[in-house]
């Protein structure tokens, strides 16, 4: 089977990462970056062979040599450039979190709808093998019914100077680029809750330093979900049923080590073998899903993007978080 060839849009940290890990998935490579400055474009592939530098994202998404486009900027323009990359006819992968607002994951699901082209929300955690293997756990009931969920994500970034973190002009704050992580999880273990509670605390410029969630739902289950751009924390997170929980250590959203532990004290180990970063996984998922023609994956559906999305939505109604651009 030939190559499935990437676009990137954009040239920041997760683009790097994303092409360094592509080296370890067998039959993929990048064949095209795109900057909104050709100089950009072309520092980024020069230890990339071959591959083509467009000086700006048109030129990108218009390339026929491109099988799908991984959108990497900042999340205020997410939308727009998924919506330039499908009305192309080219499939999307697009970084998490996957839009601002579910009238936004809506808009780009129709689009790809419209258009016949396969979209995928970025969101890697979805496609790695211990999340595979919690699935697996959670199916087998040996948990019991759960009854609570904790999660959190902090990191030391608020004082870093990252101007997309910072800016509201950018989607900035802890929320969408940290709070995605356990809130999306929350989703994939118990669905989409019943209510929300969260409080905030907020920067001078408006977006939040610390947001706290707790999930309600019908079932009598809860998440505790935290999220901070000022300072680590363990990132672990724990869901805890009648029989059991299952503990998944730092850092819970990428390739780590887990344990299942039951009410009668026995313990069972997941070490974590896996080698590389883990962002090849949602490459692969997204060339399987190109190649069988559809349109969505099941591992992270339209659905499911618009349900998380929606839950973010609550949240920052109720921290009052307003971008300006909205």
């Amino acid at each position: 089977m030939s190559s499935f060839r990437w676009g990137i849009l954009g040239t920041g940290g997760i683009a790097t990462v994303f092409a360094q890990d592509l080296k370890l998935a067998q039959g993929h490579r990048v064949v095209a970056v795109g900057s909104r400055t050709l100089s950009k474009a072309q520092t980024f592939v020069k230890e990339i062979p071959d591959a083509n530098a467009y000086g700006s994202y048109e030129e990108l998404v218009n390339d026929r040599q491109v099988d799908a486009i991984y959108v990497t900027s900042p999340h205020s323009l997410h939308e727009a450039h998924t919506l330039m990359a499908l009305e192309a006819r080219k499939p999307v992968l697009c970084e998490k979190p996957f839009a601002i607002s579910a009238t936004q994951v809506q808009s780009m699901s129709d689009a790809a709808k419209r258009n016949n082209s396969a979209l995928l929300e970025a969101m890697w955690t979805r496609y790695l093998p211990h999340m595979k293997v919690v699935r697996e756990i959670l199916s087998s009931g040996v948990l019991g019914q759960i009854h609570t969920l904790e999660a959190d994500h902090g990191q030391r970034l608020a004082d870093q100077n990252i101007q997309r973190l910072i800016d509201p002009g950018l989607g900035g704050g802890a929320l969408l680029d940290l709070g995605i992580y356990p809130l999306s999880f929350a989703h994939l273990i118990l669905g989409a809750p019943t209510s929300i509670t969260a409080r905030a605390v907020m920067t001078d410029a408006g977006v939040d330093a610390q947001t706290s969630a707790i999930l309600d739902y019908a079932n009598g289950a809860q998440a505790i979900l935290n999220t901070t751009m000022v300072a680590q924390t363990p990132c672990r997170a724990v869901v805890s049923g009648l029989l059991g929980r299952l503990e998944i250590d730092r850092t819970f959203y990428a390739p780590t080590s887990m344990r299942v532990v039951l009410f009668d004290g026995s313990v069972s180990e997941y070490p974590n073998t896996y080698l590389g970063h883990g962002l090849r996984e949602q490459a692969i998922e997204m060339a399987r899903i190109v190649r069988t023609g559809l349109l969505e994956s099941p591992l992270m559906p339209w659905h499911e993007s618009l349900a998380v999305m929606r839950s973010m939505d609550e949240v920052r109604e109720q921290i009052g978080l307003v971008y300006p651009f909205e």
